[in-house]
């Protein structure tokens, strides 16, 4: 009976080195970070997505500007994705129309500013966390490797001192190794797929931002153009 308490997963981890179990709580708290980032960041592209797919609906169902304006403002205090960067831009938009010494070809540059200045702090945002999971992903079964040399050492460095050694005298020490390298896998699998994963759905949004801002560009560029038209006539 106190074999198997001995062999068993909590027993061994309990047997090991401080150093050791050191190595293996580092890791069960890099998991534990791990997971925590990855179930806020899949809610925050979740939401984003449902942002971006709501606000481009909007814009391409007609009305102008200024009706779309209106509408974002009345869905939600905070904005963000494209109705952020559409907020960024209209409004650089209405601050340059009020300015009566802008010039006509500096307003869709303006704009344009305005624009790329909310895409970077909403691209910011969106990578928020990534780079820890990347580091979680990278590092841990580096360290887990070392937990399970360090175990392995110290049990030859045991087996040094017996005069005859057996399997049944070797196995735990091995066995309670082999475990950090177990925890530094369980925790570096899961960041490293959740870390692909949402860095490909931030690539695919923020290409969507760029595409939204070249279309709002080509917009106000027209209408720079027509009201610049009408002025002359």
């Amino acid at each position: 009976m106190n074999v198997e308490t001995d062999l068993s997963i909590w027993g061994l981890v309990m047997q090991a080195s401080i150093l050791v179990q050191l190595v293996m709580l580092g890791l069960l708290l890099a998991s534990v970070i791990s997971w925590v980032v990855i179930f806020s960041k899949r809610r925050l592209l979740k939401h984003t997505h449902k942002e971006v797919e709501w606000f481009e609906d909007r814009f391409w169902s007609g009305g102008n500007l200024n009706d779309v304006y209106q509408d974002v403002m009345a869905r939600s205090d905070e904005h963000s994705g494209l109705p952020a960067l559409f907020r960024a831009g209209f409004e650089e938009l209405k601050r340059q129309r009020e300015d009566g010494n802008a010039r006509p070809e500096e307003v869709v540059p303006s704009v344009q500013r305005a624009m790329r200045v909310a895409m970077a702090r909403e691209v910011e945002r969106l990578e928020k966390g990534l780079a820890m999971l990347a580091t979680i992903g990278s590092t841990s079964p580096y360290v887990g490797l070392f937990g399970t040399v360090w175990g392995i050492m110290s049990a030859f460095i045991a087996l040094g001192n017996v005069k005859q050694a057996t399997l049944s005298q070797v196995a735990p020490g091995i066995a309670e190794a082999l475990i950090a390298t177990a925890m530094g896998l369980f925790a570096a699998i899961p960041a490293v797929i959740a870390y692909n994963i949402f860095t490909n759905k931030v690539d695919g949004l923020e290409s969507r931002y760029q595409t939204f801002m070249e279309e709002l560009a080509a917009i106000v560029e027209r209408g720079v153009k027509a009201s610049a038209m009408r002025e002359k006539q």
